[in-house]
C-alpha cells in the first residue's frame, strides 16, 4: 500500500499561452505561494513516505544551491522533521548562494561532500534509524508519482479546453524524476504527448538512463502492463544541445530565452529553466505544432525565506561555490 501524500500544493496549476503560436507554459512555479516549482509535487509523496515510516529526520543530497534542498528544508521543517543535506560543490552564482542561505534559515543541517563521487559515502555516514532518505532531486518512483498526477491534471485541462493536446512537453532534466513521472502519467491518460528532457549537466547519457530507470519503476508502481511500461519509457527524449559548459553555467541561448520569457512575466534561472525554455522556443518555432514548456522554478518571493539567514555563509559552505 502506498503512503498517503502530505498535500502542500494548490492544484491545478494554470496554463498560459505564450507569444509563439504553438507554445504554452504550465505554471508549476505557482504551485505554492510559499515556495513552488517541481519539487513540491514530489515532496508531497516523499514526506508522506517518511511519516508512514515513522521517521523524524530527512536526509537529502544536492548541489550547494539546490532548489530541492531548499524545498525539503522548508516543507520538512513545516511538517515537523529535522532536515539534513549532503551538499556538493557547484559553480558560484548569487542565485545559488541565496538558495543555500534560505535553506539554512529553515534550520537545514549541512554536511559537505568534496565531490559527486565522494557524496555516496558521506550520505551513508549520515544515515540512521531515524532518517528517511530523500533522493537527489526527489527523483525516485515514489516522488515521481507527483508527476503522474500532474500528467492526469494536464489531461483534464486539455479536455476542458485550456490548451490543445501537446505534441511535446519540455522540462529541464537534472535527476530525471519529473520527466519520468510525466511519461508514465501521459501513458495512463491515453495522450500521445512525448517528453523532452533538456540536459542541464553531464554526463548526458546518465541523465537519460536515470530518467528511464525511474520511469520503469514508477510504471511498475502504478500497475502499468509491460507493454504500457515500454511505451511510457519510449516517450522520453533527452536534448543535449542547450547544455553549454555544463551545470551552473549560463548560455547565450538561455540568456536570450530568459529575456523573452521575462516580457511575459515568467522568470527563469540560468542553471535549469532558461536552457529548457530555449529548447521549447526552438521546437515551437521550427519543428512542433503544439509545445508545452513545464515551468519548474518557484516564482514565490524569496525574502520571507531569508528571514534569519546568515548574511555571510560559513567558510566551509562558502567554499562549495567555485
Amino acid at each position: 500500500m502506498m503512503p498517503t501524500p502530505i498535500r502542500i500544493g494548490a492544484y491545478p496549476t494554470p496554463i498560459q499561452h505564450f507569444g509563439a503560436a504553438g507554445l504554452w507554459i504550465k505554471r508549476d512555479d505557482r504551485v505554492s505561494d510559499l515556495y513552488g516549482g517541481n519539487k513540491v509535487r514530489k515532496l508531497e509523496h516523499l514526506l508522506g513516505g517518511a511519516r508512514a515510516a515513522g521517521k523524524t529526520r530527512l536526509l537529502t543530497l544536492g548541489a550547494a544551491g539546490s532548489h530541492q534542498v531548499v524545498a525539503t528544508a522548508l516543507y520538512g521543517k513545516r511538517e515537523g522533521f529535522t532536515v539534513e543535506a549532503v551538499l556538493v560543490p557547484q559553480p558560484s552564482s548569487e542565485h545559488a548562494r541565496q538558495n543555500l542561505r534560505a535553506a539554512l534559515a529553515q534550520g537545514l543541517r549541512a554536511t559537505v561532500a568534496s565531490s559527486w563521487p565522494a557524496a555516496p559515502a558521506v550520505v551513508a555516514s549520515r544515515l540512521g534509524r531515524d532518517a528517511y532518505f530523500v533522493p537527489l532531486g526527489g527523483s525516485n518512483a515514489l516522488g515521481s508519482l507527483g508527476f503522474v498526477e500532474a500528467a492526469k491534471e494536464l489531461a483534464v485541462q486539455v479536455a476542458e479546453g485550456a490548451m490543445p493536446e501537446p505534441d511535446v512537453v519540455v522540462v529541464a532534466m537534472g535527476s530525471g524524476g519529473t520527466a519520468a513521472g510525466l511519461a508514465v502519467g501521459l501513458e495512463l491518460a491515453g495522450m500521445r504527448t512525448r517528453v523532452v528532457g533538456v540536459a542541464i549537466s553531464q554526463p548526458v547519457a546518465v541523465l537519460g538512463a536515470m530518467a528511464r530507470r525511474v520511469a520503469a519503476k514508477t510504471a511498475e508502481l502504478v500497475g502499468l502492463s509491460r507493454g504500457a511500461r515500454g511505451r511510457a519509457i519510449a516517450r522520453i527524449e533527452v536534448d543535449k544541445r542547450w547544455l553549454g559548459r555544463g551545470y551552473g553555467h549560463s548560455t547565450r541561448e538561455g540568456e536570450a530565452a530568459a529575456r523573452e520569457a521575462e516580457r511575459a512575466g515568467v522568470t527563469l534561472d540560468v542553471t535549469y529553466t532558461a536552457k529548457a525554455f530555449a529548447c521549447a522556443l526552438d521546437l515551437a518555432r521550427a519543428k512542433e505544432r503544439v509545445v508545452l514548456y513545464w515551468h519548474t522554478l518557484s516564482s514565490a518571493p524569496m525574502e520571507p525565506l531569508l528571514v534569519g539567514a546568515p548574511e555571510a555563509l560559513p567558510s566551509h559552505l562558502a567554499a562549495l561555490f567555485r
